[in-house]
């Protein structure tokens, strides 16, 4: 049995279907919503990781059979093994090919989950070793694919980490007109890390710029680790 159908049948065998129902609904997977069509198993992100660790050899083969798959799951272990095997790369040449297989395979991550748990430490990792710039970031928060618009935003969490803010403050400005709630949360959420990890008074002076712009909930989270005065005078000034 191949290592790809020891996987498949390893994934099934621990499915939950109480489980699954679960998630099923908190992922939005009804019809016209934003997870419309996808199908869970019913397993935890640890089980899902645990399992991705142990088939982290798979090749890009392989793991693009993976992420063709409907299962969630099937899709996420795939990411998470891409995620594996960045990290345990020891050139640039070997980061570049899983940077490379990720960017051609993007419109199959396809959830916010599977987003956040491999955009900032693939994507905007590669971008931010390679001192690329955000360029290609820009390009993709100006997609209609909403997934996309996501991954941009959330790999400007890859600079953060690295004591640098103007990142994500550039793709917020890109993205501050957007529609989708889970944008205004993605932007929210880099916002408030930023002002955490690298400055409080560069997000403030961020949000004195754009406070008028930013979605209510996008201003929300980006000052949920405010002091209270602070918090109060941005909420009153957007009323």
């Amino acid at each position: 049995m191949s290592s790809l159908k020891s996987l498949e049948k390893e994934l099934k065998s621990l499915a939950n279907p109480k489980k699954a129902l679960i998630l099923q609904r908190f992922f939005k997977t009804g019809p016209g919503q934003y997870g419309a069509g996808d199908v869970f198993i019913g397993l935890t992100v640890p089980l899902t990781r645990q399992i991705a660790k142990k088939y982290q050899d798979l090749s890009f083969q392989d793991l693009k059979r993976l992420l063709a798959s409907q299962i969630h799951e099937f899709r996420l272990t795939a990411l998470l093994i891409l995620v594996f095997q960045y990290q345990r790369a020891r050139d640039l040449k070997t980061k570049k090919q899983i940077f490379d297989f990720y960017y051609t395979i993007r419109k199959r991550i396809n959830n916010w989950d599977l987003v956040d748990l491999s955009a900032p430490k693939i994507f905007g990792d590669y971008l931010l070793v390679t001192n690329q710039g955000i360029s290609r970031l820009i390009s993709m928060t100006r997609s209609k694919d909403l997934w996309q618009r996501r991954i941009a935003m959330v790999s400007s969490y890859s600079f953060i980490r690295a004591g640098r803010s103007e990142e994500a403050f550039q793709l917020a400005r890109e993205l501050v007109n957007d529609k989708h709630d889970l944008i205004h949360k993605a932007v929210g959420w880099m916002l408030r890390e930023a002002g955490k990890r690298v400055s409080e008074k560069q997000l403030c002076a961020f949000l004195d710029q754009e406070v008028y712009n930013l979605p209510r909930t996008s201003l929300r989270y980006a000052i949920e680790r405010l002091p209270d005065n602070l918090k109060n005078y941005y909420l009153k000034i957007k009323i």
